[in-house]
């Protein structure tokens, strides 16, 4: 049987009320697992990870769609997040016995239902996308929630409303699409200033040259009391954990600044974690001391608690 993942983003991530409706609704739709929460408030963002047979996952993130478009009103949303909506982005995943391109359609499908059935404007993305303008996330985003206005002119959706009433407004729009795995990876720096967070997305992401699968940010995270350089990981073993880490502990050096450890926000491969063990450990063997050494090499509990059993995803499925 086919199975996919998918990872809903969310414009909230201090109203415990409406984190626990939406988590409540995943956790009682039919065929559906829901593997993870990970709110950050001071990005006023959370995402959600499920897997599940992949037509009962795109049932459940259509009603976890229309509750959370019911519940967030973008109107009064402020974050650190790049965001332009309430479901600000739903990437599907394929996991068993199901193609990108397979995967691809359900996103299109969904998407199509979330415009017209809930009047949510929806663009599709990545695999999902219908030209190549369309196909970054971070080129749809550009502008934010606020650039709205004047992007449903300028770039329509691919469904739904192109007009900014009073219910886009307070929607805003989502990003629907397919995509292979991706771990987001931020690694905290000694210091508040944003702008050598900033500088060193700059050096270290793909589109600027660097390493290869890698898209950064740099910002300042409240509740954590410093900068960091986020990553989204589109290709971990071209851009390992490690090797990502420490190519930033480089650039911060030559600013006179520490990468001082990191934080995984969400789920990763088995993979992916082992593979930093071996880095740091490269004589040992045993799955369980690899997890440790990784978890010490990367300091992965600087922020908060990094637990295995709870974000690595095969040690969560455990219902298909």
């Amino acid at each position: 049987m086919a199975y996919i993942e998918a990872v809903p983003n969310i414009s909230e991530g201090k109203d415990t009320r409406v984190l626990q409706a939406l988590a409540e609704q995943l956790r009682g739709a039919a065929d559906v697992q829901l593997l993870h929460v990970d709110p950050n408030p001071a990005a006023t963002r959370t995402v959600f990870t499920l897997v599940g047979e992949p037509q009962a996952v795109c049932v459940a993130l259509f009603d976890f769609i229309s509750l959370a478009t019911r519940l967030i009103d973008m109107r009064a949303q402020h974050g650190v997040h790049p965001r332009l909506g309430a479901v600000d982005v739903c990437p599907l995943i394929p996991l068993k016995d199901i193609s990108l391109t397979q995967t691809a359609q359900l996103a299109r499908q969904l998407g199509e239902r979330v415009g017209q059935e809930l009047h949510v404007p929806v663009y599709l993305y990545e695999a999902a996308a219908t030209d190549a303008a369309r196909k970054n996330l971070a080129d749809i985003r550009r502008g934010e929630y606020e650039s709205l206005p004047a992007k449903l002119r300028a770039l329509p959706p691919d469904f739904g409303p192109h007009t900014w009433d009073q219910h886009t407004q307070k929607t805003g729009a989502c990003v629907i699409g397919a995509r292979d795995f991706l771990i987001a990876f931020n690694i905290n720096l000694n210091t508040r200033d944003t702008q050598p967070a900033k500088q060193i997305a700059a050096a270290i992401r793909e589109k600027s040259g660097g390493l290869k699968g890698v898209k950064a940010i740099g910002w300042y995270v409240e509740n954590f009391d410093r900068a960091q350089v986020s990553c989204n990981i589109t290709d971990f073993r071209a851009a390992p954990l490690a090797l990502v880490f420490e190519t930033i502990q480089k650039h911060a050096q030559q600013l006179g600044l520490r990468a001082t450890g990191c934080e995984l926000v969400g789920l990763l491969p088995l993979e992916a974690i082992l593979a930093a063990g071996r880095h740091y450990a490269p004589a040992e063997t045993d799955p369980h001391a690899l997890i440790q050494a990784a978890i010490k090499g990367l300091n992965l509990c600087e922020v908060k608690p990094f637990e295995p059993t709870e974000q690595i995803l095969e040690y969560k499925i455990t219902s298909f």
